[in-house]
């Protein structure tokens, strides 16, 4: 074909087809009997359109729906039981549960919680049965624990005995006669409150430091007023307590015995400073020993030594004067009677040792601080602890009541203070007191206006009651504060300090 000649495109024709295909199939096969419906060549009778399969089976749907329904209740079922099974929290006893299933007490990459979602399923599906019930060994076990850590109480001795009655009769008429003195108060006018509240103030503001001591040769501890308030008494590292003189700062007396640092002292309330071979003071030791002493002697009158070997750290009489009770580092404190010669009380309660102890005004109750960062108010007629102070972050250094009978003041490790009340037993205020531990805390004794609180900055502070505002800073001292104390007469405050000194506050 040469390029010169032209192609000549012939374009097809569209049949278009009208009507059934099976009509033009039928008319197709009786043109040509020999093909069938797919153009085969067997033979095939006439009038037949194919090979059409027809089966007298039949699928259910009705059946199969209800199946379906019935599985799907049934998981339903099964997870709502699941909801209500209850599963130890303890991963540990989840392991063990599973364990007794022969499960796998781990798939790889579960956790505590998809571990507790399993074993809740297992429970479901095999029932709650399905794990061994404890034996009663383990019961048992429990229930053994469970009464080793609850509180117990044992008989005591017969002067535990006659101790309570007597301070049962001795603390009710006080609290009485306090309670009436309170009424009294609240019938005054608020202007001649506020008045003797401002001449308070300005009495505080005015404080200035007296006089200044070398005390010992040895850093002094702690630090006393007697209820007469002419005399001081003073502890320190030398083993030595001395009493001075309030408020020219002579020495009177110098008490001798101790064979160990000295760090707990205390004056016998009302006793008379001029009064011969009657027990004036206490101190308590290092070594555990704990002395009392006369104003007419330098030696001990008798001796305590019940705590040995461990640690005396703070001392306080009862109001009364016929007992006296004593903290020690063996976790727990004492309370002594003078009158019967022995230890009526051997109170434990503290996980660690027991720092500072203070007795309520009223003499019934009393309040014990350790280093394990608790306070505990006791009844002394029950022998109950009734008040559990908790609350602080470190260990308590400083306890005390104030005399309306019912705040309690807590000076801790943790820079700050707490106010306490007895009738609600909740803490009233946190006072964020220094930027050093707070080594003491003592109140005012007549009337509980004001508050001092001593810490290792050193300084001490003046803070009010009824706001918690600091009212007034006393500073001086060149090494940090060991204690603090407020004369009863409210006219003096002396602070003791690591520097070998104590100092004598008052209004100029």
């Amino acid at each position: 074909m040469s390029d010169e000649e032209e192609l000549v495109f012939v374009k097809r024709q569209k049949t278009i087809h009208y009507g059934s295909l099976e009509d033009s199939e039928r008319q197709r096969q009786l043109k040509d009997p020999g093909s069938d419906l797919y153009g085969s060549g067997g033979a095939s009778g006439s009038g037949d359109i194919g090979q059409v399969y027809t089966s007298s089976e039949y699928f259910d749907l009705e059946n199969e729906v209800s199946k379906d329904k019935a599985a799907l209740l049934e998981e339903f079922e099964r997870k709502k039981k699941a909801r209500q099974i209850h599963v130890s929290t303890d991963d540990t006893e989840v392991k063990k549960n599973l364990r007794a299933l022969n499960e796998p007490i781990c798939y790889f990459g579960e956790g505590p919680a998809e571990r507790r979602i399993r074993l809740k399923e297992l429970l479901s599906a095999l029932g709650e049965s399905a794990i061994p019930q404890k034996s009663a060994k383990d019961d048992d076990k429990k229930q053994l624990q469970k009464e080793q850590e609850s509180t117990w109480y044992h008989e005591g001795p017969e002067s535990l005995r006659i101790a309570r009655i007597w301070l049962a009769n001795y603390s009710l008429p006080r609290a009485k006669a306090r309670l009436e003195e309170a009424s009294e108060l609240l019938k005054l006018p608020s202007s001649t409150k506020a008045g003797r509240m401002v001449e308070l103030q300005k009495r505080i503001q005015s404080l200035a430091p007296q006089c200044s001591q070398v005390g010992d040769v040895r850093p002094i501890t702690n630090c006393c007023f007697n209820s007469e308030s002419n005399l001081l008494l003073t502890s320190s590292l030398s083993s030595m307590c001395k009493v001075w003189s309030v408020p020219d700062c002579n020495l009177v007396q110098t008490l001798r015995g101790h064979q160990f640092y000295v760090s707990a002292i205390a004056f016998r309330p009302d006793v008379s400073s001029d009064s011969k071979g009657e027990v004036a003071m206490a101190s308590g030791c290092y070594d555990g020993t704990v002395k009392l002493w006369s104003f007419d002697s330098e030696e001990a009158v008798a001796d305590i030594n019940g705590h040995v070997p461990h640690r005396v750290s703070r001392l306080a009489f009862h109001p009364s004067g016929r007992f006296l009770g004593t903290a020690c580092y063996d976790s727990s404190w004492r309370l002594w009677d003078l009158e019967q010669k022995q230890e009526v009380l051997h109170q434990e309660g503290h996980a660690k040792a027991v720092h500072c102890i203070a007795f309520q005004i009223d003499g019934s109750v009393c309040v014990t601080g350790g280093l394990d960062a608790f306070g505990r108010v006791w009844d002394l007629r029950t022998g109950r602890c009734i008040m559990f102070l908790e609350g602080h972050l470190s260990a308590i250094y400083g306890v005390d009541f104030s005399p309306n009978g019912y705040h309690i003041v807590t000076g801790s490790q943790d820079n700050s203070c707490k106010i306490w009340d007895l009738r609600r037993r909740h803490p009233v205020y946190t006072i964020p007191a220094h930027r050093n531990l707070v080594s003491d805390v003592k109140y005012q004794k007549n009337g509980g206006h004001f508050l001092v609180t001593a810490s290792y900055d050193n300084t001490a502070k003046i803070w009010s009651n009824k706001t918690w505002q600091p009212l007034k800073t006393l500073s001086g001292h060149d090494s940090k504060i060991m204690s603090v104390d407020i004369s009863p007469n409210s006219q003096h405050i002396a602070t003791t300090s690591y520097d070998r000194t104590f100092k004598l506050w008052s209004p100029e």
